[in-house]
């Protein structure tokens, strides 16, 4: 395998550095990304940003050196999460790279892309084409030098930013609050504080701020239990009406409750369907496969119209345009608004659940229980020798219950479902398993894994 071929994934750019991303690698990245561009649109300009990890410097500046080289402008919005450089690429209506590993840890880097507008590049919207001449550049060819180059210039759109955010609700419903957020040391701890700040009956305190590629206190995946540790117990301790958890891009949030108990995605989602519907009844709302019964429920209960999607932003997104959607969810955490260009953010996702919170008069932990309805596995990752050959055999052994191969094998069973997805990058599957009570989730997941591994 070559490098591009180790880093390039289904929906953005990710390694190891310097071993797999490198600048000679970034580059040639940045040269593959303008020609595609100058390819496929007018696009004359594309905006940078790139969160805190140590080689994200020297990377923006290769990549953008091999951009700059094709005769597209480069506008350098410096540090910056992911959400806020989908803002910009969609008020500039401009293409966007943003440097980021998002949750990985600190020994990866990597790149996602989107087109004018925040619509996402992936496998099957151009990165292949990308990766194609990023790879004659890397043998020594790739396209020549535009007549003349681009011009490289900077923005600060972080204020700009803020603003836009709090669009999304209104402040009198958030009232008085209480608010911790644990931003482990990844881009939550400049976007947050912004918009926060802006809120005067908001009093926010931050754990882990300092931007800090190395991650000192705990890797930034709140999706694993262990990363929220700290933030549960400080919510507690300090009396705190909601914990946020950010990972280290900052476009997805996990919530806490004043109890000190998370939310899963899933139940966020319901949540914000919920909120989302009351601005838009009748919407069209966006969950992804994973997610539990109680969305599509609360959805439809609430006048909404609920369709179901593969795992991915690149899938969502293209949905969303497709349809209308004005808002979707997935069981990840992460959370896409059609006023945000279709395009994720942890920070909006927050500001709503706070408004839903303030409007209710009661504590999060009496607003989320009508949408829990359900007990789930989680997500229970088995590496596997021949991942289809599995996905059969399990599917053979539930010929009469419904099945759909939307993404990976879901198999309804009336009163308790599964989907088993491979892992895009790893000798992995993916369970996710639904039960009406916790014996019953129990009793099959251990069915499913014995089956999985024999």
């Amino acid at each position: 395998m070559s490098v591009l071929d180790q880093i390039v994934k289904a929906y953005d750019i990710r390694g190891t550095v310097p071993d797999q991303l490198n600048a000679d690698v970034a580059h040639a990245l940045g040269v593959g990304f303008a020609s595609f561009l100058r390819s496929n649109s007018n696009a004359e300009q594309i905006v940078i940003a790139r969160d805190m990890r140590p080689s994200g410097p020297e990377f923006v500046e290769a990549f953008s050196r091999g951009v700059l080289n094709q005769g597209i402008d480069v506008i350098d919005l410096g540090l910056g999460s992911t959400d806020l450089m989908y803002y910009a690429s969609g008020v500039l209506d401009a293409p966007g790279a943003m440097f980021t590993a998002s949750h990985n840890p600190a020994g990866y880097n990597g790149i996602k892309l989107c087109v004018a507008g925040a619509r996402p590049v992936g496998v099957d919207t151009g990165l292949l084409d990308v990766k194609r001449v990023a790879e004659e550049v890397l043998q020594g060819g790739g396209p020549k030098p535009a007549a003349s180059a681009g011009l490289h210039s900077e923005r600060n759109v972080l204020s700009d930013f803020a603003e836009h955010v709090l669009t999304f609700v209104d402040l009198a419903d958030i009232g008085t609050m209480r608010v911790v957020a644990d931003t482990a040391n990844g881009m939550g701890g400049l976007v947050v504080p912004a918009v926060m700040e802006r809120i005067p009956s908001v009093e926010l305190e931050v754990m882990y701020g300092e931007l800090d590629g190395t991650f000192p206190n705990h890797p930034a995946d709140p999706l694993q239990p262990a990363n929220q540790r700290d933030l549960r117990a400080r919510v507690k301790s300090g009396g705190f009406d909601i914990g946020l958890a950010f990972d280290g891009d900052a476009d997805r949030v996990f919530v806490v409750d004043e109890l000190g108990e998370g939310l899963s995605g899933s139940t966020t989602t319901a949540l914000l369907a919920v909120s989302a519907l009351r601005a838009a009844p009748g919407a069209t709302i966006l969950h992804n496969l994973i997610c539990s019964k109680s969305v599509p429920e609360v959805v439809t209960e609430h006048g909404g119209v609920p369709v179901r999607t593969k795992v991915g932003h690149s899938y969502i997104k293209q949905i969303m345009a497709d349809t209308g959607a004005v808002f979707g969810g997935e069981h990840s955490a992460h959370y896409y608004f059609a006023r945000n260009f279709n395009a994720d953010s942890g920070l909006i996702a927050s500001l709503m659940v706070m408004a839903e919170v303030g409007r209710s008069g009661g504590p999060l932990s009496a607003v989320r229980a009508p949408f829990e309805r359900y007990v789930a596995s989680g997500e229970i990752n088995t590496q596997v020798d021949d991942a289809a050959n599995v996905i059969e055999q399990v599917s053979r052994a539930h010929s009469g219950h419904d099945q759909d191969r939307l993404d990976g094998l879901t198999v309804d069973c009336g009163d308790w479902w599964f989907n088993l997805r491979p892992s895009n990058t790893e000798p992995l599957l993916r369970l996710n398993l639904e039960a009406a009570d916790r014996n019953t989730c129990a009793d099959r997941v251990t069915e499913l894994l014995t089956m999985i591994t024999s």
